[in-house]
Formats: structure tokens, C-alpha cells, sequence
């Protein structure tokens, strides 16, 4: 394990005004957004939305790693560059999504279960060859009668830190993302709740397999209450709990958190990492992001009317949205 590489990959993803894009969509996932926004899917299609994205000038001050899909990282740019080869000439580092996806955990109705331990090693192998000097890999956890159970914890918690140490070995930063889904009609307290349990647990799994947290970022939903939930609070209390939920049950050595957007709206995406870089308290990491609609959103739908340009812009936009939320100088007016 190179540690020394693993740490300076990962303080440079979260170096300061800089966070992630995710554009690891599976081909499902990213066919059915197009057929959305009146696209004909196909790998060509997906390639050209993509690609365009990418090329978007100016966007490395604010972008400093892209997730991608495996279908993504083997394809090229319009001019027949290969995809993390451009990236990473812009210094943008190529990332890459290992997991295969959440599938029924047994016997727990309901619950799921992140797959994609078998073969990891030989894939993280090959994607370190094709330029990915990070990975992710998701795991799901819903708030529900009798959920999350204890097994779901446990299960993914374990998965989650045997995928981190087998990035690591073959060099790549593992991006641990244990999401607590906002589906459900639960308060913003049963959300802590189950994201300290699930962060405890994680953090736990990784020691024991001896994953290098400087060389490691976390991903984890914000403290929000579920989407049916009466009280929704508001945007200064989800950034006090996450906060604190965070400092409460995350390594302190750990370099950056990325968030996910999960389910927020653009603007609010942006205003809790706001504030949260805004409070008068010097946090023990980066609180950085890793958003993939919450950049890309507009940009789609942008794209689809047939303004290559115009979807630039929208993603540049969103971009520098972000970025300025790194440093709690962000504000409403600037969405105008």
C-alpha cells in the first residue's frame, strides 16, 4: 500500500474551492434520465452528454475528481482521446465506480445489500492501469418499520471497509459512501441516529481490516429529515446536526468528507454545505461534495433542447456554486 499516494490523492480531491462530480450513473440509471429529457438512449448518446460535460471550460477550479461508470472510463472524447487521459490533462483525477449495486439482503425484507466484492481486486487493478486514482462504492441504508436492522448494519459496514482496503492496496483513494436513503416519514433525529450507528459501525469494520484513513474521504447523506416527514426543520438546523453528527462519529484524521446531494434540490444542496464551511469552528476535515444531479440537473435537460454551450454553462454554474460554498461564501443572490 502506498500510503504517501493515497494521502495526497485524497488532500487533493478536497483541496480547497475543489469537490466531485459523479457521473458514475449506471447505463440503466443514465438512459432512463435521457428518455426523460426526450434523448434515445444509447451508448453513444450517454458518451456524447458526457463528454460534452467534461469539456466544459474552466470548470477544474471548482471539479477536482469524476466518478465514473465502467462504460464511461474505456470511452473518448469527441476527438478520440480517451476519457481519463483528458481528465486527468486538466488535472482532474479520474475516479471510478466498483461496486455492481444493491441487491435484497436475505431473510431482511426490504433491506439491501451492496455486491461487488468478487473479482475487486483484479478490476481496481485495471482501472488504476486506465488512469482512476479513486473509487466508490454505495451502500443503501432505509429507515423503516423494524430498519435499519442490525444485519443490514453489520453487513454493509463490513463490505463497505473490504472494498476500501482492497482500493487502497491497488493505489486508488476509496470514496465510503454508507447513505441513509431520505425516503420515509422519519424526523431529522431518527436520521442521526441511524448515521452515527452506521458511520460507528463503518469506521469500526475499516480498523479491523486495517484501512488507511488518511488515505480514505467519506460520503455520507446530511442530517434531514425523511421526504414525508411533517416537520422538514430548516436549512441551519440540518447543518448543525450534520455537524455535529460528523464530529461525533467520524475519525478526525479522516482528510475530507464529500457529501451527497440525496434527493435535495440544487440550491439546497448548496446552502447546507454553505453552511456548514460558514460556522465559526475550524472543522477536523474538508467539507467538500461529491453531487451528481445537483450539478448535472439543469445541464441534462439543457443539453437535450441541443445547446452543447448553454448545458456548459448550466454545469458551470452549479460548479461555481459549490466551489464558493467551500468557503461559506455563497449566497442566494448569486443563484440569479
Amino acid at each position: 500500500m502506498d500510503t504517501e499516494l493515497l494521502e495526497r490523492t485524497a488532500r487533493e480531491l478536497v483541496a480547497p474551492g475543489r469537490g466531485i462530480l459523479a457521473a458514475d450513473e449506471s447505463n440503466g440509471t443514465m438512459s432512463n434520465r435521457l428518455a426523460a429529457v426526450g434523448v434515445e438512449p444509447s451508448s453513444e448518446t450517454r458518451r456524447a452528454y458526457r463528454s460534452n460535460i467534461f469539456a466544459t471550460s474552466g470548470y477544474q477550479s471548482a471539479i477536482s475528481g469524476v466518478i465514473l461508470f465502467d462504460e464511461t472510463i474505456r470511452q473518448k472524447m469527441s476527438d478520440g482521446t480517451p476519457i481519463p487521459e483528458y481528465l486527468a490533462s486538466r488535472g482532474v483525477h479520474p475516479g471510478i465506480k466498483v461496486d455492481t449495486g444493491a441487491k435484497e439482503l436475505a431473510h431482511h425484507s426490504g433491506e439491501k445489500i451492496t455486491e461487488g466484492l468478487d473479482g475487486l481486486r483484479e478490476r481496481c487493478a485495471e482501472y488504476f492501469a486506465m488512469g482512476a486514482r479513486f473509487a466508490k462504492w454505495r451502500a443503501v441504508i432505509r429507515i423503516g418499520e423494524g430498519m435499519p436492522s442490525d444485519a443490514n448494519l453489520s453487513t454493509n459496514a463490513h463490505a463497505l471497509a473490504r472494498y476500501a482496503a482492497i482500493c487502497q492496496e491497488q493505489g486508488l483513494v476509496p470514496i465510503i459512501e454508507p447513505e441513509v436513503l431520505m425516503d420515509g416519514e422519519h424526523d431529522a433525529q431518527t436520521c442521526y441516529d441511524v448515521t452515527a450507528r452506521i458511520l460507528d459501525e463503518t469506521f469500526a469494520a475499516c480498523e479491523v481490516q486495517g484501512v488507511h484513513i488518511p488515505g480514505a474521504l467519506l460520503k455520507p447523506n446530511m442530517i434531514l429529515p425523511g421526504k414525508s416527514c411533517s416537520d422538514q426543520g430548516n436549512r441551519e438546523q440540518a447543518a448543525q446536526l450534520t455537524v455535529d453528527c460528523l464530529t461525533n462519529h467520524v475519525p478526525h484524521n479522516l482528510p475530507g468528507i464529500v457529501f451527497l446531494s440525496g434527493g435535495q434540490s440544487d440550491e439546497d444542496a448548496t446552502a447546507h454545505l454553505n453552511l456548514m464551511n460558514g460556522m465559526d469552528v475550524e472543522h477536523p476535515w474538508q467539507l467538500s461534495y461529491s453531487y451528481g444531479r445537483a450539478l448535472l440537473a439543469h445541464a441534462l435537460q439543457t443539453w437535450a433542447s441541443g445547446s452543447n454551450e448553454d448545458s456548459q454553462g448550466a454545469f458551470a454554474h452549479r460548479a461555481a456554486m459549490n466551489s464558493l460554498a467551500r468557503t461559506g461564501d455563497w449566497s442566494a443572490e448569486l443563484e440569479v
